[in-house]
């Protein structure tokens, strides 16, 4: 009852945002940036996720960082946080000044809900190499909650954290930031988890995961979240539950891409080619579907018509606006190899 109460009151608050067929949305979740120390799991993802954010950036998508940015539980200062990952708030703060950035707060990063706390720590950065400050994301104001609203079907997107509800990392936050910074953040250095995280806990999150699902059923709305760190794309047109996954898995990062009226879940990846060079990839997990395929609000027949009338008619030049520069790039490659 209280997870259905919280999220209810989030949506009635929600930040709403229009979009069509012509918008192109990422969303990504839990990059959990920390201080650079040696328990900061965002280290081993940082390269993976600075190159997403550039080709996303080039691509002309908004960014939606759907909670957990930093992880400000552990590492309360975001001076060190910033200083920590220069590269990847330079690409933030690209998004950010061509008004494509939007963030959401969660649990982990719940001090974003202080508007003080923001303009202390956000407004303004500070420059090691130069010595001076200068504008950073000046005036961001971070939402608990958006409502995506298709400006043409009036179909609704519900995009959260996902932490609501879930009682020690909601209503008892404060007792496990305690927890988190004066115990579990040493266990944390040799791999321990914190047992009241849902991302080992798996009885917790099939939990969360259960009534989130209830609210979807009971509201008719797609909902996108993070927080479990288990990423989800619904099967055979289930109850449309999406999860973003999270940005710190030991060999790749995972998104949500909203474009041309599609969705689907993507990952990028450290991969070794036959020379034995890294390099990074995009994979394509779930989708792309319709959105129209997941609209709770119409009979199924009416749903199934839309999507397969979209597919038809935009395939081809979708894929040819969906595609990325990295994808351009290898076939240049490839075609240099065979001149050579």
């Amino acid at each position: 009852m209280f997870t259905q109460k919280r999220l209810n009151d989030a949506f009635e608050n929600a930040k709403k945002i229009y979009f069509d067929d012509h918008s192109r949305i990422v969303f990504m979740s839990d990059a959990h940036r920390g201080d650079g120390s040696v328990s900061d799991e965002f280290l081993k993802s940082r390269n993976l996720f600075v190159h997403a954010l550039n080709e996303y950036y080039e691509n002309d998508y908004t960014l939606f960082e759907v909670g957990d940015g930093e992880e400000l539980l552990e590492y309360p200062e975001m001076e060190h946080i910033k200083n920590a990952h220069v590269d990847t708030y330079k690409a933030i703060k690209r998004f950010y000044d061509k008004d494509r950035y939007i963030r959401i707060y969660g649990n982990h990063d719940i001090f974003l809900k202080d508007p003080k706390y923001v303009e202390k720590n956000l407004f303004i950065n500070y420059d090691e190499f130069t010595e001076e400050f200068f504008d950073f994301l000046k005036g961001i104001e971070p939402q608990e909650a958006v409502i995506l609203k298709h400006r043409f079907t009036s179909q609704e997107l519900f995009v959260i954290h996902g932490h609501q509800g879930d009682a020690p990392n909601d209503q008892f936050w404060f007792l496990t930031m305690l927890s988190i910074k004066y115990f579990w953040r040493f266990f944390h250095r040799v791999g321990i988890k914190n047992p009241a995280s849902p991302v080992k806990n798996v009885s917790k999150r099939h939990k969360i995961e259960r009534n989130y699902s209830k609210w979807i059923e009971k509201n008719h709305r797609i909902l996108i979240c993070g927080h479990t760190h288990r990423f989800k794309f619904p099967k055979n047109k289930q109850i449309p539950y999406f999860n973003t996954g999270c940005g710190i898995y030991p060999a790749s990062i995972t998104a949500l891409e909203l474009t041309e009226g599609m969705i689907r879940l993507v990952r990028w990846k450290e991969k070794v080619d036959e020379d034995g060079m890294l390099y990074i990839k995009r994979e394509t997990m779930r989708g792309p579907e319709p959105v129209e395929s997941f609209d709770m609000r119409k009979p199924k027949e009416v749903v199934d018509y839309l999507a397969e009338l979209k597919l038809q008619r935009t395939e081809k030049k979708r894929e040819e606006r969906a595609s990325f520069r990295e994808d351009e790039m290898d076939n240049q490659e490839g075609t240099e190899s065979k001149k050579n």
